[in-house]
């Protein structure tokens, strides 16, 4: 009775799963159309996760809207429909123009009941933090514009329920760790907003850790804040993100932290030599932590060709772009006219193949294994993806790219988003044990300290 109850119940849910599946499209050109099938099958049975877009910046600086099917960028919500994309880590990208040193503007009162010491000039009081909030703001304005396709999510409860309710289940995670402007009161706070995962640097280094972008370091990886800030978000249950960081804060972060670590969206600098990438070792040593490496969708962390040529003709670009700012004045015919031609005569190299990104993700599973690769793909935020993967539509195709190479579909899964959910449980988990532990705080005398060794 109870192998036919199960039978009954095996068929019932594949039934079900079959009714959700929207219509397999014709295959693209040379693809095997029994594959492709079995390819749009697996990718919307699965629970698909991208922990890295840039869309929240074009809702805040474009007033978009994602409800309609747009004709630019990468995703709005028919879209994410169309390519599966079940989960997203929505980007609270600070960038490092906001990025100031705040902390001369916090310092303790010189008498009891005294005014705080004012740097001359100030500058911009809370630039990072609150460029934050705007995002946050944005993100939460879109789901609430957009109830019935949309919801946020802080758990992967959260996540798994949305997906059951065929809802777009949408996370934050704050992409600049400048944003907490080194206060550890602040970090909790975000925590409280719903974010769920801060990569520790940007482009520039912070009060407490060093980025790969700059290459004179200014702490040698974390210094004493950027444990406590590791150790706190260990504490809180967010994800460390260590996309974007130095090799010595990288090696650092996977030193001190009590949880497992992410890369939200890099890739393999084996196969592309970019700072932004991580190195086959680098991998190596995440897979030890427990973590997961999302790789990236930007051709120039994918091609090198792509990066050289395309380094070239910006850097030429820009100069003259420059100076035809400072000769037209702006929202001028002449100024429009001047940049039309710059882009007539520096056009974007070639985009490199969708098999280009493909290789990444076989490299990170060669070198990691199976349960340490996922996707972030970055989309919204990079001007150039791989031909083949125009924008979130086209996700199947790599599903059925990673079925060709010879994956089974537990393995596939794994990539689209089970890696993720585990590496985010294992957090969630870690949090619950340390439950006990006193929040972390600054500590102005020792915070620049470099890390204990």
């Amino acid at each position: 009775m109870n192998a036919l109850l199960a039978a009954i119940l095996s068929a019932a849910l594949a039934t079900f799963a079959a009714a959700q599946t929207p219509p397999c499209p014709a295959p693209p050109t040379g693809y095997d159309a029994s594959l492709w099938q079995k390819a749009w099958t697996v990718h919307h049975a699965a629970i698909v996760v991208d922990t890295h877009t840039d869309t929240t910046s074009r809702i805040i600086d474009e007033d978009f809207d994602m409800g309609p099917r747009s004709k630019d960028g990468h995703m709005d919500l028919p879209r994410i429909a169309d390519g599966g994309l079940d989960a997203a880590f929505y980007s609270i990208y600070v960038a490092s123009r906001f990025y100031g040193e705040e902390g001369p503007l916090f310092v303790p009162a010189t008498r009891p009941g005294g005014d705080w010491p004012r740097p001359e000039p100030t500058g911009t009081v809370n630039g990072s933090a609150r460029r934050a909030l705007d995002m946050i703001d944005g993100f939460y304005r879109t789901v609430a514009r957009h109830p019935d396709r949309m919801i946020a999510c802080f758990s992967v409860a959260d996540i798994r329920a949305a997906v059951a309710d065929r809802r777009h289940a949408a996370l934050m995670g704050i992409e600049g760790g400048h944003a907490i402007e080194g206060d550890l009161g602040l970090l909790r706070q975000f925590h409280r907003l719903g974010v769920r995962y801060m990569t520790l640097t940007h482009t520039n280094h912070n009060e407490y850790a060093d980025s790969c972008a700059q290459a004179t370091p200014r702490w040698g990886g974390l210094n004493t804040l950027g444990v406590k800030v590791v150790h706190e978000m260990n504490r809180l249950g967010m994800l460390v993100d260590v996309s974007h960081v130095s090799d010595a804060t990288f090696g650092d972060v996977l030193a001190v932290s009590r949880a497992p670590v992410i890369c939200s969206h890099s890739s393999m600098r084996a196969l592309c030599p970019h700072p932004r990438n991580i190195t086959d070792d680098m991998l190596r040593a995440l897979a030890k932590n427990g973590g997961v490496v999302m790789i990236n969708y930007n051709c120039g962390f994918l091609d090198p060709e792509y990066q050289k040529r395309s380094a070239a003709s910006e850097m030429t670009k820009k100069i003259q772009e420059n100076a035809a700012r400072e000769k037209f004045a702006a929202g001028s015919q002449e100024l429009e006219q001047a940049l039309r031609k710059l882009d007539e005569r520096f056009p974007a190299p070639p985009r490199p193949p969708l098999a280009t990104l493909v290789r990444h993700v076989l490299h990170a599973i060669e070198i990691g294994g199976i349960d340490h690769v996922g996707l972030g793909s970055d989309f919204d935020g990079v001007p150039c993806v791989p031909e083949g993967m125009d924008d979130v539509t086209f996700l199947p195709r790599l599903t059925y790219e990673l079925l060709h190479a010879g994956h089974d579909e537990a393995a596939v899964k794994k990539i689209l988003g089970e890696n993720l959910l585990r590496v985010f449980a294992a957090v969630e988990a870690r949090s619950r044990e340390l439950a006990g532990e006193a929040p972390f705080r600054n500590d102005s005398a020792t915070d620049a300290a470099p890390r204990a060794r």
